[in-house]
């Protein structure tokens, strides 16, 4: 992490301090994001920030967001406005964070780079793959449980915890009617499984994923294809499990071999099932609940890091399905 270069000193009788950061980003677009985020009232000349709000918990919130943001663990020189939005939603939620051993707990390594959680829940996730054989990563879309569940799956893969990989989600259609697809049955497939080729490649570069994918180290397969095999030594995902069936769960869970692990990720509050149809998700979210080995983590609207824009749809949504008084 990058060393804190704040030079501070005391400026006021209000106890407010001047300081010396060097990830203000172009503009000072990182400042101003903290800032409205925070809801803080910010003095600056160049590099040097002083917050000048009479609550002195609002000033010290205000400097720990800035130490935050030079010790941020990231891949360039200053954080995009992406991550400097996450970390303003992590410590409005969580003042009190300690932010150093948020970063520090829970971490992937990846040739690509560094893959660090950006929520609470997104931590949780990760500690409970690393921890457990078996964990289903449940919310709305764009709180990262597919990207995340890939990423630890490369991370075993490399330090030798796992012999293959295996990706698999339910071939359904998400409210259109496709009819027959033209081409061979990879190209009628694909479609149904791009999205874990964009996880795949925003974490892989190109020879790697061919170099996987030739050896047959690297696996990614509609979930039909799973019946009858026993998946040893493998780490095995299975994604957009509301869309499966319990027959289709049933025989998924039972695919596991010694020395594999499994992620299910899945939104409980879609599916694209036909009206009416049991939803296997649900169905073993209930059966399995207090197994030992079996983790169940919840990720919600404040875990979402897509678009800003994404998090104020989906508690849109939420608002209007919450029942009237």
């Amino acid at each position: 992490m990058a060393r804190d270069s704040a030079k501070e000193t005391l400026a006021g009788e209000n106890g407010a301090r001047w300081g010396r950061w060097a990830r203000l980003g172009p503009g000072s677009r990182n400042l101003k994001i903290l800032a409205e985020r925070l809801g803080l009232s910010v003095g600056q000349r160049g590099e040097e920030v002083i917050f000048v709000d009479e609550d002195p918990q609002k000033r010290a919130l205000g400097h720990k967001a800035l130490a935050a943001l030079e010790r941020l663990p990231i891949a360039g020189a200053t954080p995009s406005p992406w991550e400097v939005e996450c970390l303003a939603t992590l410590l409005k939620q969580e003042p009190n964070l300690d932010l150093e051993e948020f970063f520090q707990g829970a971490r992937i390594q990846l040739e690509s780079g560094l893959i660090v959680p950006r929520t609470l829940g997104q931590k949780a996730y990760l500690t409970a793959m690393s921890q457990c054989d078996l964990v289903f990563g449940l919310g709305p879309a764009g709180t990262g449980k597919t990207f995340l569940a890939v990423a630890m799956a490369l991370s075993a893969l490399a330090k030798g915890e796992a012999a293959r990989l295996v990706l698999t989600r339910p071939a359904v259609e998400a409210g259109e009617k496709l009819g027959f697809l033209p081409g061979d049955l990879t190209e009628k497939i694909d479609p149904y499984l791009r999205p874990l080729y964009d996880a795949l490649a925003e974490l892989l570069a190109p020879d790697k994923f061919q170099r996987l994918w030739e050896r047959r180290i690297l696996e990614v397969a509609p979930l039909a294809f799973m019946r009858g095999r026993t998946l040893s030594g493998a780490f095995v995902i299975l994604d957009e499990a509301q869309n499966t069936t319990p027959a289709q769960m049933k025989m998924f869970l039972t695919r596991l071999g010694p020395g594999s692990r499994a992620v299910v990720t899945g939104d409980p509050g879609q599916s694209d099932l036909p009206e009416g149809q049991k939803r296997g998700l649900l169905e073993a979210m209930e059966i399995l609940q207090g197994v030992k080995g079996i983790s169940f983590c919840r990720l919600t609207e404040s875990d979402v890091v897509r678009h800003p824009l994404v998090r104020a749809i989906l508690e849109a949504y939420e608002r209007k399905r919450a029942p009237k008084p």
